[in-house]
């Protein structure tokens, strides 16, 4: 083998101009690849990240019992909510464990009544990482004393006409599936670019929400948060067996509609990816036809000295898999060296904060990574490609007659 190894590495830089065009050529596409593959990772962490640290966290720990009941919102206490943070906050990929109240119910005023998800919150341990209190429009975020005093969306203000300090009634469902009403007043409203959500989501402050709906001292879910996206499967398996009991589950289970946003994100590019591979195994095929035409000759004194059919065609096989290789070796190259650029100094993409609605989440400037998580499978295309283009010239060349290719001209 490895002589027919050294016989293909000599062969494909016997037209080096020529070799080098298709691998550059593919060398490009595969480095295009891996900038796309950087970018999507940061655009999936700039934007999704922060929709799920707006939503509820990268991971939700409920009790017992809670997914059966999920879509009527159960109000479901959590055992011993404390030990369940301390356990959290003790690994190293979490950024914060905050225990929540979350309920659903109605918020009014004389302009209508507008149903609403709402959130009490323990505002000292959310704040260093909440997107809400870093965009507060108006007003203040929530303080753990506060009493009366709601936070509420710029889209439910809009909806509702209402400023800071203005009165509201708000209607929740307690642990005893019954309303319960109070007057409450805006202390503050926040704008994270998203009208849809911020016309549901509505804060109070933890202690308000167990006095309101009889749950005092408790809570019933723990947000956990992660230092990056992605993550949460390997957290979970740490977490599991130590909060047995409990319903640990990612966000991908609340929030199905985001996770299907990145496959199809992801699937779309896996499509041209490989109609760009093709054009460039087509340029392969094209290559090594060539080479079979131009070394006839060479092929038949091949076969005249005894190398049977098979072995002819593997030689040609061998050739386009290490122009494969060096095509791959030459974009990764490429790739990594534009990916590790851009993520120093980043892409500013806030002036396109306004094309969609999750778009607004964007802060500044996007950070690619360097595309490595997809750089295998990518990797292992090319060479499936490259090999396959091979597989026709190599048949051509394995058919010939010594006696007849001797004779060519």
């Amino acid at each position: 083998m490895l002589l027919y190894l050294r016989l293909a590495w000599r062969n494909i830089w016997r037209h080096r101009r020529r070799t080098l065009i298709i691998v550059l050529a593919m060398g490009t596409a595969f480095a295009f690849m891996m900038f796309y593959d950087g970018i999507i990772e940061g655009f999936t962490d700039a934007i999704y990240g922060n929709a799920i640290r707006v939503l509820g966290g990268n991971i939700q720990v409920h009790a017992t019992g809670y997914r059966e009941k999920a879509e009527s919102n159960p109000m479901l206490p959590l055992p011993n909510d404390a030990a369940v943070v301390q356990v959290a906050t003790s690994n190293l990929e979490v950024t914060s464990a905050t225990r929540r109240i979350v309920t659903g119910g109605l918020m009014s005023n004389h302009e209508g009544a507008f149903g609403i998800s709402i959130y009490g919150i323990d505002p000292p341990a959310e704040q260093p990482v909440s997107l809400i209190a870093q965009n507060i429009a108006a007003g203040r975020f929530l303080e753990a004393n506060d009493r009366d005093a709601v936070l509420i969306g710029k889209g439910l203000a809009d909806e509702m006409q209402v400023q800071v300090g203005d009165r509201v009634t708000m209607v929740g469902t307690d642990v005893h599936k019954e309303n319960r009403q109070r007057s409450m007043t805006v202390a503050g409203i926040y704008d994270v670019g998203l009208p849809t959500e911020e016309k549901r989501m509505v804060y109070i402050s933890l202690e308000e929400a167990q006095d309101l709906y009889g749950l005092p001292g408790q809570s019933t879910e723990v947000q956990i948060t992660l230092k990056r996206l992605g993550e949460e499967a390997p957290v979970i398996a740490s977490l599991s067996p130590r909060l047995q009991g409990y319903e640990v589950e990612s966000w991908d289970k609340n929030y199905p509609e985001l996770q299907t946003a990145i496959n199809q994100k992801g699937a779309v590019m896996q499509v041209f990816s490989v109609i760009i591979l093709i054009i460039a195994g087509i340029g392969i095929l094209n290559l090594l036809l060539m080479a079979v035409y131009e070394r006839t000759r060479e092929i038949g004194l091949l076969g005249a000295i005894g190398l049977k059919p098979r072995q002819i065609a593997l030689l040609f096989l061998l050739e386009g898999f290490m122009i494969g290789v060096v095509g791959v070796a030459v974009g990764a190259v490429f790739g990594l060296a534009l990916n590790g650029g851009l993520g120093i100094v980043g892409l500013d993409y806030s002036s396109f904060s306004g094309v969609t609605e999750y778009m607004a989440l964007i802060s500044g400037r996007i950070y690619p990574t360097l595309g490595l998580k997809a750089l295998p499978g990518r990797a292992i295309t090319v060479l499936i490609i490259t090999t396959l283009a091979a597989v026709y010239p190599a048949s051509l060349a394995a058919h010939r007659e010594p006696a007849e290719a001797l004779h060519y001209v």
